[in-house]
């Protein structure tokens, strides 16, 4: 494969102005004649006629009713019942790379539960020289941590692992959100309660727990658990949502969602692993044969074009195209995106919206221009260790077609004749 440059230093403008004179004459003489006489511009209307919505009519702001489509979606095969579910965030239909709450990915084992900040606890527990329980309150008066941490599902892309199976990036790399997150260091209150009693930390463990129901208990190395896990009580400035945990949950930066546990209301630190039924007959990752590899926590290096995708076809016709998607790694920032538009065989360095950040999404865009021509696009991320994203034949020569979870292999969309998309894949 080659790969080649898209910076040749022309402007935008230029760019666009280029563009244009290849659209054929017929359809520059029609987008002329209503840049002309377009009554959007020439007549007044409704909206500019009287007088709009006071500054109370919502108090808490909602998407316009234009961007009603802007919703989670859940495919309702997938499980028996909505309460161990998962939902898919939108990002076919986001930009930039921050995720509203309002349409942040949800995953419950046994339902989002209601949990009040005055009844809220956080026990500290175990391999600790005294045992502690902090109110909400409590929390607040320690000293706080802002990060931006993207939060992805082991599953995300897993029902892909045998072949293209649904159509729209909602539903193949839904299971992600990246928020800001704002709570406290982990590290901060185990030194609260004091480790002296836990003796040599290298082979120590915490387990941690939420207060709903399936609890979801995991097990997180010390080495991690001292380094960058946050007990997080904000997202995006606000208080968590329900779904997301209210009111405190734990964020793992990098590491699979399902260690990222709501309602947290324990940490035990321990001299082993727990070996929970979430890290045992849970997100383990089955290989070709049949045997199955556990502690596989961090997610590696992925992206995804969200634009044009199945959900995103091209309206606009021929001429100026943007191709945007996401990248990401769980073991530090993403350098550098590669996309392709003949489904591998060539490919083109993408603009990165701003350089990449540890364990957090990173956009990216590519402005290209469309003949009408098909195209398989593919878009390869590469994160600061030099890890490069592979391709699902190279992942699958590893790992075989029977697992679920940590699939992070290179989509392809195969953008038609008529702008419409369709998940494939390249043989």
């Amino acid at each position: 494969m080659t790969s080649s440059s898209n910076g040749s230093g022309q402007s935008r403008r230029a760019f666009l102005k280029g563009a244009a004179a290849a659209v054929p004459a017929a359809a520059a003489v029609a987008t002329t004649a209503q840049a002309e006489a377009d009554p959007l511009i020439t007549e007044l209307q409704d909206w500019a006629s009287g007088l709009g919505d006071g500054v109370d009519a919502t108090p808490y702001g909602l998407p316009i009713q234009y961007e009603g489509d802007v919703i989670r979606r859940n495919v309702e095969w997938l499980t028996a019942d909505t309460i161990s579910s998962i939902n898919f965030t939108p990002i076919h239909a986001l930009d930039g790379t921050i995720t509203p709450q309002g349409c942040a990915f949800e995953r419950h084992h046994s339902g989002a539960i209601e949990l009040k900040k005055d009844d809220y606890r956080l026990m500290i527990n175990g391999l600790v020289d005294q045992p502690l329980v902090f109110s909400y309150a409590d929390l607040e008066r320690f000293p706080r941590e802002n990060h931006v941490y993207f939060c992805e599902c082991a599953a995300n892309s897993g029902m892909e692992w045998a072949g293209a199976q649904l159509n729209g990036a909602q539903y193949t790399h839904g299971m992600i959100h990246n928020m800001e997150y704002t709570g406290v260091s982990l590290r901060t209150l185990l030194e609260e309660a004091g480790l002296g009693a836990a003796g040599d930390l290298k082979d120590k463990w915490v387990y941690v727990e939420g207060a709903d129901a399936s609890s979801n208990g995991r097990s997180i190395p010390m080495e991690k658990a001292l380094d960058d896990v946050l007990v997080a009580f904000k997202a995006n400035g606000e208080a968590l949502r329900k779904e997301h945990g209210y009111p405190v949950r734990l964020v793992v930066p990098g590491w699979e969602g399902n260690m990222w546990v709501k309602w947290l209301r324990r940490i035990e630190v321990t001299n082993q692993a727990i070996e929970s039924r979430e890290e045992t007959s849970k997100y383990t990752d089955t290989l070709a044969d049949g045997t199955s590899r556990k502690w596989t926590w961090a997610m590696d290096a992925k992206s995804i074009v969200t634009s044009p995708s199945p959900q995103m076809p091209i309206l606009h016709g021929k001429g100026p195209l943007v191709i945007s998607g996401l990248a990401w790694s769980g073991k530090g920032a993403i350098t550098r995106v590669d996309v392709s538009k003949d489904g591998g065989k060539t490919w083109e360095t993408a603009r990165l919206a701003k350089p990449g950040e540890k364990m957090a999404l990173t956009r990216f865009y590519l402005d290209t221009t469309w003949d009408g021509e098909e195209m398989f696009l593919q878009s390869r991320a590469m994160d600061e260790t030099g890890y490069v994203q592979p391709t699902k034949d190279e992942l699958r020569a590893v790992r075989g077609e029977n697992s679920v979870y940590h699939n992070n292999g290179i989509q392809t969309w195969w953008l038609k004749a008529d702008g419409e998309l369709e998940n494939v894949e390249i043989s």
